[in-house]
């Protein structure tokens, strides 16, 4: 199989994610940061980038478990805290959740995990307010293309620094900025039920689907040459369906166009918005 080479310079990363975030946050009048903290790597790397970047003081770091996460992943979340000096809360989401999970007997465990992470958006954006600071996103490039993610619950923020980032180099990045080995070596999970993992869920690695998407998304390589690197076909195939039937979470609402200037198609520049 063809290697894929998603090595990054992880020096390089770290000054242009840290830059990015301090200047996003300052085109917009910001200079403070809140960031859900999960416990797992996704989440402790986007953390760390914003302490870097605008200083522990200015960021918070909410841990929001439900009654069915796992205590690791709180006392994972918190060792980062304290290696990192932010400032932090803790607010469960159990009784903001159970009272919609509990209106249908026979819910699924995608219903609930939804209703979890829109649960933990609602308390997000209530902080911001209550802090002054941007919802930091914490959604990699490989979640991201395969509609990993709920929309408007986890997949929502302000800005995100690792979206551009895939499973593989977040933990290239992460080990270089010093987030704890207890995370960056654990397997990738939403914590939404026991045993719960991505990887479990998704039918394949991280590790796997990177190098796919390596050929697929910056290589800009076909089915068939996908197929030639060594490739299973049906493999590449369910995984470019699955990129394309979640477009719709990569996007703002599409706007019905009425009018010479519309928001999306024609008022996108950056002087309709006074930057």
């Amino acid at each position: 199989m063809t290697k894929s080479n998603l090595s990054i310079n992880t020096d390089l990363a770290r000054k242009i994610l840290t830059g990015f975030i301090k200047s996003e946050l300052s085109r917009v009048g910001f200079n403070k940061a809140v960031i859900g903290l999960s416990g797992g790597i996704d989440s402790a790397l986007s953390l760390t980038l914003t302490a870097e970047a605008i200083g522990k003081e200015n960021v918070l770091a909410i841990r929001m478990p439900y009654k069915a996460s796992s205590q690791d992943s709180l006392d994972h979340a918190q060792t980062l805290i304290e290696q990192l000096g932010v400032q932090s809360l803790t607010i469960p989401i159990t009784e903001m959740a159970d009272p919609l999970i509990a209106l249908d007997s026979e819910i699924s465990k995608t219903r609930k995990g939804n209703i979890m992470a829109r649960c933990r958006m609602i308390v997000l954006y209530d902080q911001s307010e209550s802090f002054g600071g941007l919802v930091i996103g914490t959604s990699n490039k490989t979640e991201i293309l395969l509609g990993y993610s709920t929309i408007f619950g986890d997949s929502a923020s302000a800005i995100n620094p690792i979206g551009d980032l895939y499973k593989t180099q977040v933990r290239q990045l992460s080990r270089a900025m010093g987030v704890p080995d207890s995370i960056v070596d654990k397997a990738p999970s939403a914590d939404l039920w026991a045993n719960q993992t991505d990887e479990n869920e998704l039918g394949f690695t991280y590790e796997e689907v990177d190098k796919l998407f390596y050929l697929l998304i910056d290589q800009r390589y076909r089915v068939e040459e996908c197929v030639d690197a060594g490739f299973d076909e049906s493999f590449v195939r369910s995984v470019l369906k699955r990129v394309q039937r979640n477009q719709f979470k990569r996007m703002m609402p599409p706007i019905a166009k009425v009018s010479n200037r519309t928001i999306g198609y024609d008022f996108l520049y950056l002087r309709d918005w006074g930057t």
